[in-house]
C-alpha cells in the first residue's frame, strides 16, 4: 500500500496527506496548471469549482503513441500528460514535469482515462509519485487499471476533507467495491493480490446469487466461473473467478506483458494454454515513415524484437509481419479466425470489444491484468450492469452502423448512460445489419464508455465465421449461441431505436460523442480523407468506398484536387476481398492511395495523418482526440460519407447518384 495509509496500534488504516507534498488540479485553463507546475501556485478543492476542471482526459493525453514505445513504466513516467497542448500545440507538461512536481493528489472533472485500454496512463501517473486519483468519474478500463496498480481513487469531497488534515478512514476508497476488489487495492495492486490467492491468504468465494433471468454478458460470465456449473447465476457486483477463453496483445503492449511476467515469476514462465491466445504486429508497422515518429524508430524495433522473443517462449499464435505485411489489425483478424459465440476473451487493446460482434464477451485490458491472466489462465471478474439497445426497422440508402452508433454516442454516451456497462444490441432490426456493421456497433462501445458491446447472434452469424474456418461445423457454432432470458434485467435501461430514424452523422473534432447530423455541420472542407482502421477496414466497408468512387468514376470525377484519399485494409482477408471485386483497380483509376493491412492512422503512425494544425481530416476512425492522428482537426464519419467528402472535397452525405451531372431540359 501507498505512503498514503497509515495503520494505527489497533489495526485500523487511515488516509492522509502528507503536508509536504502537493495536488494537481489539471485546470481547464492550462495556464493554471503550468504555474502549479512551476511551484508558483497551490489550490484546494473548496477553491475550484468542478466545472473548471478537465473533462475527457484521455489516455492519448497522459501518454501519447510515442511516449508507449518505452516499456519500463520509470521511462514511461518521464513524460507524463505530454499529449496536454495548448492553442499553439506546445506541451504544458515538459519532460519530467509531472515527475519532479512532488505531487501526491491529482484532480480532474468527469470520464478520467477514456480512450485506449493502455495501461501506461495510470503508470506514468504512480512512477511520478502520484498516489490519489480524484475525479468525478473514471472510464471504466482506465479505473480498473488503476486498481491493477493499486492506486487509490476518490472523489471531490473526501480531497476537500483530506484538504483540511482530515484522517479517512481508508474503507471510504475501498468500500464501493465488491470484496475482491477491495482487497486487491488493500493488498496493494494485482500482483500483490494473487501472490495472497496462491499461497491461500485470500479466497475467492463462488457466487451465491440464486435462479434469475440473465442477460448476455451475465449469462457468458456464469458459465465460465471457476467450479461453477450450468446452474451458476450471476448478478451485477458478483465478483467471479472465471476461465478467459482467448486473448491477444500487439507489439505496441506485448514488451511490458513479457517484461512484468518475468518480473513476477522468472525468466522461466510458462503459461498454461496457448492455443487462442496470440500477438499481432499490426500497430507500429507503419510508424517509420511518419516523420514525427521516424526517430523513435529503434524503440519501436526493441518492441517488434520482445514480442517475437515473448512469443518464442510461449507459443501463442504468431501474426507478425511477413515481408513488411502484417496479418491485418488484431481485432479484424481475431474475429475472423479464433474468436468464437460464448467466448470470454481479453486482449490488450480497448477495441477488444470489437469481438462482441461474434455474440462473445470481450473488452480490454491493461498490461499487468493481461499478464496475470495470460499465466494463470483465469481472472477476476466483477459483473457488469447492462444497458440494451432493440434495433427495429432498417437503416435507410447512405445510411450505415457507423451512422447509427454516432447517434448513439450522442445521444446516451454523452449522458452517461452506457457508462461502466455492457452495451446489448439486438431486437429485429439486427437481424437487417450484416456482420461488419454488427463488429462496427461493438467495436465502438469503448468510445461509449461502455464495458462491452454484444450482439444477438442468428444464421448470419454461424454462416460468416464458418465461411472464414473451413474446419467449423455450423451447427457446433449454434449451439454456443448466448441469448437473454426472457425478463433479464437491464439497469441502464432498454432503449428501442427506430433504424429509419437514423441519418448521416459526423462527429465534430475533439471527441466521438460531438455527433450532430451531416446536413447541420455546414461547408466543411477537407484535406484528408482517410478509409480504414479495425472500424471501417472491413469486407462490407470495402464495399461501400467502392460503391461511392464507383460512381464518382462512371461520372468522370475523381478524388478532389488538393484531397488525399487512403484505404487500408483491415486484414489480408479484406485485401484480397477488395482485389477479387476489382475494387483495386477502381481505387487507382479515382486516384485513391491503397495501404496494405494494419493500424496507422489511427493512432498517429501511418500515412494519412495531419501534418499541420491547419489541416482538416474526415476520417472513418473510431477517436478523434486532439492529436491521435496527427495536429489537424479530425472529423469522424461513416465509409459512405468519407468517400463521397473525397470526392467532393468537403465533407457531405452520400446520395445515389450525386455525382451525375443535372440533365439540361
Amino acid at each position: 500500500m501507498n505512503s498514503l495509509v497509515h495503520t494505527r496500534p489497533d489495526g485500523s488504516r487511515l488516509v492522509r496527506l502528507d503536508p509536504a507534498k502537493r495536488v494537481l488540479f489539471l485546470t481547464k485553463d492550462l495556464a493554471k496548471i503550468r504555474r502549479q507546475l512551476a511551484g508558483e501556485l497551490d489550490l484546494r478543492m473548496e477553491e475550484v469549482d468542478p466545472a473548471e476542471l478537465l473533462d475527457d482526459i484521455n489516455t492519448d493525453v497522459m501518454t501519447p503513441a510515442w511516449v508507449c514505445f518505452r516499456y519500463k513504466p520509470e521511462d514511461i513516467a518521464l513524460d507524463a500528460y505530454a499529449g496536454l497542448v495548448d492553442e499553439k500545440g506546445q506541451r504544458v507538461f515538459p519532460t519530467r514535469a509531472l515527475l519532479d512536481g512532488n505531487f501526491q493528489v491529482i484532480v480532474s472533472g468527469q470520464r478520467k482515462g477514456t480512450g485506449s485500454s493502455r495501461e501506461t496512463a495510470p503508470q506514468a501517473e504512480k512512477w511520478c509519485g502520484v498516489e490519489l486519483v480524484i475525479a468525478a468519474s473514471f472510464a471504466p478500463i482506465h479505473e480498473r487499471n488503476n486498481l491493477n496498480l493499486g492506486q487509490l481513487m476518490g472523489g471531490y469531497d473526501v480531497l476537500r476533507r483530506l484538504q483540511l488534515g482530515e484522517e479517512v478512514p481508508l474503507a471510504e476508497f475501498t468500500g464501493r467495491y465488491d470484496p475482491v476488489t477491495r482487497a486487491m487495492l488493500e493488498a496493494g495492486g494485482l500482483f500483490p493480490f494473487s501472490a495472497r490467492v496462491r499461497s491461500g491468504a485470500v479466497q475467492v468465494p463462488a457466487p451465491a446469487t440464486g435462479e434469475r433471468p440473465m442477460t448476455m454478458a451475465e449469462k457468458i460470465l456464469a458459465s465460465h466461473v471457476i467450479g461453477g456449473d450450468q446452474s451458476t447465476c450471476v448478478k451485477p457486483g458478483d465478483c467471479l473467478l472465471v476461465r478467459v477463453d482467448a486473448g491477444y496483445s500487439h507489439e505496441f503492449t506485448t514488451a511490458q506483458v513479457h517484461h512484468f511476467l518475468a518480473q513476477e515469476y522468472g525468466e522461466g514462465y510458462r503459461l498454461p494454454i496457448a492455443d487462442k491466445f496470440a500477438v499481432f504486429e499490426d500497430h507500429l508497422l507503419y510508424a517509420d515513415g511518419v516523420p514525427k515518429m521516424a526517430p523513435f524508430a529503434p524503440q519501436i524495433e526493441v518492441l517488434r524484437s520482445m514480442q517475437r522473443e515473448f512469443q518464442r517462449h510461449t507459443g501463442v499464435r504468431d501474426y507478425s509481419a511477413r515481408n513488411g505485411i502484417s496479418p491485418g489489425i488484431c481485432h479484424q483478424v481475431a474475429r475472423e479466425q479464433f474468436v468464437d459465440p460464448g467466448d470470454f476473451v481479453q486482449a490488450t487493446d480497448s477495441h477488444t470489444c470489437m469481438g462482441g460482434g461474434n455474440n462473445a464477451l470481450a473488452w480490454g485490458v491493461g498490461a499487468t491484468e493481461y499478464a496475470g491472466l495470460v499465466h494463470a489462465g483465469f481472472t477476476f471478474v466483477r459483473v457488469p450492469e447492462s444497458i440494451r439497445f432493440e434495433f427495429h426497422g432498417a437503416l435507410r440508402p447512405g445510411v450505415t452502423a457507423k451512422d447509427l452508433i454516432l447517434h448513439v454516442l450522442a445521444t446516451y454516451a454523452v449522458n452517461e448512460d452506457t457508462l461502466d456497462r455492457v452495451m446489448e444490441f439486438g431486437g429485429p432490426g439486427l437481424r437487417a445489419l450484416d456482420m461488419d456493421e454488427r463488429a462496427t456497433l461493438t467495436n465502438m462501445a469503448t468510445e461509449c464508455s461502455a464495458k462491452s458491446g454484444i450482439c444477438e447472434a442468428d444464421e448470419r452469424t454461424a454462416r460468416w465465421i464458418a465461411e472464414r474456418r473451413p474446419d467449423v461445423d455450423v451447427r457446433a457454432l449454434t449451439a454456443r449461441f448466448v441469448a437473454p432470458d426472457a425478463g433479464a434485467h437491464y439497469d441502464g435501461g432498454v432503449h428501442r431505436i427506430e433504424l429509419g430514424a437514423i441519418e448521416p452523422m459526423v462527429a465534430k473534432p475533439g471527441d466521438p460523442t460531438y455527433g450532430v447530423p451531416v446536413r447541420e455541420l455546414g461547408a466543411v472542407g477537407i484535406d484528408i480523407a482517410y478509409a480504414g482502421s479495425c472500424t471501417a477496414g472491413k469486407e462490407r466497408d470495402l464495399d461501400f468506398y467502392a460503391r461511392v468512387v464507383g460512381e464518382a468514376v462512371e461520372a468522370g470525377r475523381r478524388v478532389a484536387p488538393g484531397v488525399r484519399m487512403l484505404i487500408q485494409f483491415g486484414s489480408e482477408a479484406v485485401r484480397d476481398y477488395a482485389r477479387a471485386q476489382g475494387y483495386l483497380e477502381l481505387f487507382q483509376r479515382a486516384g485513391v492511395q491503397v495501404i496494405e493491412p494494419g493500424c496507422g492512422a489511427c493512432i498517429g503512425c501511418g500515412p494519412g495523418v495531419s501534418d499541420r494544425p491547419e489541416q482538416v481530416t474526415v476520417s472513418a476512425i473510431n477517436r478523434n482526440f486532439a492529436g491521435r492522428s496527427g495536429p489537424g482537426k479530425l472529423y469522424l464519419a461513416s465509409p459512405l460519407t468519407v468517400a463521397a467528402s473525397a470526392i467532393a472535397g468537403k465533407i457531405v452525405a452520400y446520395e445515389p447518384g450525386m455525382f451525375r451531372a443535372p440533365v439540361s431540359v
